[in-house]
């Protein structure tokens, strides 16, 4: 999962539903791996299949104008319920790179962060432009420029600045996880300690 992000451009996984839980996100029946190799095949596992186990033709997952879609935009309040890490492996999994939201709960946002997921948040605003431009064209396609902190409706050209942590930021374009980060600075670590000592 750990890929080094600069800037994005993809179609977009439309979910226009409001206060979408991680157990939405991934059920709680697949929580029992330590793991998070495997959870991608399960995202939205409820609403993908039927209950007989075939895929549900109405749902956006199984649509395929959207298969190769790496940017996932979800209604607002999105990740909200439990903290299970569980739910951003899954997103990561399936191949997300980004998800787009006018409102995220706050510890679901940094399990994104900590497995390479960019979380974008835009006003509520831009974000019902958004699926209005997916709706009207499902090859709509949307730019998230990291370095700039910018996210682009290439339908229509209107641009948004959304914040990050500097640090999560720097790790998410290095491809660094917050033990790679350590390792990193180890001799920097070294050195300030050295010099207390002196």
């Amino acid at each position: 999962m750990k890929q080094k992000f600069n800037i994005i451009t993809s179609t977009c996984v439309p979910l226009p539903i409001e206060n979408v839980d991680t157990d939405q996100i991934i059920p709680a029946r697949f929580l029992k791996a330590t793991d998070k190799e495997g959870f991608g095949v399960n995202l939205f596992r409820d609403w993908c299949y039927l209950p007989d186990g075939t895929e549900n033709p109405d749902f956006v997952l199984n649509d395929p104008r959207f298969r190769d879609a790496v940017i996932l935009v979800a209604g607002r309040n999105f990740g909200s319920g439990s903290s299970r890490e569980h739910a951003a492996w899954a997103i990561a999994g399936y191949g997300f790179r980004v998800v787009i939201s006018s409102f995220f709960a706050d510890i679901h946002k940094q399990n994104e962060l900590n497995n390479f997921v960019l979380p974008v948040q835009v006003s509520e605003d831009f974000l019902q432009e958004l699926f209005q431009s997916i709706k009207d064209d499902p090859g709509t396609k949307v730019t998230v420029d990291l370095p700039a902190q910018t996210v682009t409706n290439l339908a229509t050209n209107r641009q948004e600045h959304f914040d990050i942590n500097a640090y999560k930021k720097h790790c998410l374009m290095e491809g660094l996880d917050d033990i790679d980060f350590l390792v990193q600075n180890q001799p920097k670590t070294e050195a300030w300690e050295k010099a207390q000592k002196e």
